[in-house]
């Protein structure tokens, strides 16, 4: 098996979503601009991929802190839908630490400042 081919971040893996991070004021960030091969209903991003975005984010912003954690937890909530060929950011920020717990928030912005989704996770340190 290879390492490093995380479906979201590995630029290794040749069907990835390929992300790249960027942080500010202790809150990670991506963007993402979904392609055809990424809809769900036509002309829409796949409610999954949002869903993976959210909870990648949130797991980068944990990962840059050398805290290896697996998700426990994810509730998602769908507020707007997101065009193919649109850019979203994605961010997130830690709510919560105690001990092996991190409960995280996260929501994808839409170009106008709205937000399309949003996400808690829970995650559990291994």
């Amino acid at each position: 098996m290879q390492d490093n081919m995380c479906f979201a971040c590995s630029p290794k893996n040749p069907v990835g979503l390929h992300l790249t991070f960027t942080f500010t004021d202790d809150v990670c960030r991506t963007v993402f601009k979904a392609g055809e091969n990424h809809q769900g209903w036509d002309g829409f991003l796949h409610g999954g991929l949002i869903a993976t975005l959210l909870d990648e984010v949130m797991a980068q912003w944990l990962w840059t802190r050398k805290i290896t954690a697996m998700t426990a937890e994810l509730n998602v909530r769908y507020s707007l839908p997101v065009k193919i060929g649109e850019e979203i950011t994605v961010e997130a920020r830690c709510e919560k630490m105690h001990r092996r717990f991190y409960q995280l928030a996260a929501e994808a912005i839409l170009p106008d400042g709205r937000r399309a989704a949003r996400a808690t996770a829970k995650y559990l340190a291994v």
